[in-house]
């Protein structure tokens, strides 16, 4: 047993008290902290208004607007001007986490031969992105039956001949069953009539919708097995609609996130050697200006390509002259589509989640 002295000794030891143990970090862990010389407070990326400095409805909109900066079928960055980071960030969760898509939620496994066991290929099978407009389902709930207005079917049926190379199970593999399910249910008895694992009342081809719009997996290309020779995977998938929520196959960005705007100023004039030296340390947002005579200076060509890295004031020549903050009020937001709904088209329907939230809010007040 311990000693009275052993206990006292425990109780008030402090490893900081030994003399072989540091203080603080070692010189060349420690970083110097980005504060803005013009506005400390917008240095903070988290930094969020207080209520005596929140905008008011008139100036909110008078000065809130939103500019595209880039645009593609997955891809869009656009700024957002005039709102708080709480804003920024309540349409970065809705995006996430509330916006409903398709995916696959149960398998129906009929052989299964490769490597690949039941549970993991049903796994990956529900993380496949599916090209449709969630917004022409239904949800399916635990009474409803699948149906051609709540389910889509998928088929996937591949076999490695014993005579050839190993080969690729892709997305491109799975086809679309516009009629529902081909896979019969056990029948109670001979003589009652066979069923699917869905209801469908007709074609989803028939519909003017998917008429000339197929539905298909997202990317075509993304890798689901490989088969040795001799072996097969045979399934049915059923996709339905849900939201990120509940799980994250469902969320329709693979990525969406914001960043304050950077503020880069200069405090002095930068010329000649130094003004070189600048533009090597942070090339993308600063550039050099041809004065004449032989005379060059830097000026910030590009703040929104200045990623807070801090070298450009790490320079015990430049730590004086350059200013990094953030714009408070300024939010450079990217979304990344999964490919079921363009990234606009996420954001619209964000925007109306959110005022539906509001509206719910002004209701029960």
């Amino acid at each position: 047993m311990a000693t009275k002295e052993e206990k006292r000794f425990a109780k008030n030891f402090n490893i900081n008290d030994l003399p072989d143990v540091p203080t603080g970090l070692p010189p060349h862990l420690q970083q110097t902290r980005v504060v803005s010389k013009s506005n400390p407070l917008t240095a903070n990326a988290s930094y969020v208004p207080s209520m005596g400095e929140s905008v008011k409805l008139g100036n909110f909109y008078e000065n809130f607007k939103v500019d595209v900066i880039s645009l593609t079928e997955r891809d869009m960055e656009f700024d957002m001007i005039g709102i708080d980071a709480a804003f920024a960030n309540a349409f970065r969760r809705i995006l996430i986490a509330e916006l409903p898509t398709m995916a696959i939620e149960k398998v129906l496994i009929a052989n299964n031969t490769s490597v690949i066991i039941d549970e993991v290929l049903a796994h990956r099978m529900g993380l496949i992105p599916i090209a449709a407009d969630p917004r022409l389902f239904e949800y399916l709930s635990e009474n409803d039956q699948p149906n051609e207005k709540n389910t889509i079917v998928f088929k996937l049926h591949v076999k490695c001949a014993k005579n050839k190379t190993r080969q690729q199970v892709l997305t491109s593999d799975l086809k679309w069953l516009p009629n529902g399910s081909e896979l019969l249910k056990e029948s109670g008895g001979s003589t009652s009539k066979p069923k699917t694992y869905t209801s469908f009342s007709c074609s989803q081809d028939s519909l003017p919708e998917f008429a000339n719009n197929p539905i298909t997996p997202s990317d075509l290309q993304i890798l689901i097995a490989k088969l040795a020779p001799g072996q097969e995977i045979e399934l049915e998938a059923h996709a339905v609609k849900g939201i990120g929520k509940t799980h994250a196959k469902w969320s329709p960005v693979a990525t969406a996130w914001y960043r304050m705007h950077p503020k880069v100023d200069l405090l002095g004039e930068v010329e000649d050697e130094l003004a070189e030296r600048l533009v090597k340390i942070c090339p993308k947002v600063f550039d050099i200006e041809d004065m004449g005579k032989g005379k060059k200076r830097a000026i910030v060509a590009q703040p929104r390509k200045c990623t807070m890295s801090k070298e450009c004031i790490r320079d015990d020549d430049l730590i004086e002259l350059v200013d990094l903050g953030s714009v408070k009020n300024h939010f450079i937001f990217n979304i990344e589509s999964t490919g079921s709904l363009p990234p606009d088209v996420l954001f619209t329907e964000a925007v109306k989640i959110l005022e539906a939230k509001c509206e719910t809010v002004l209701k029960e007040l």
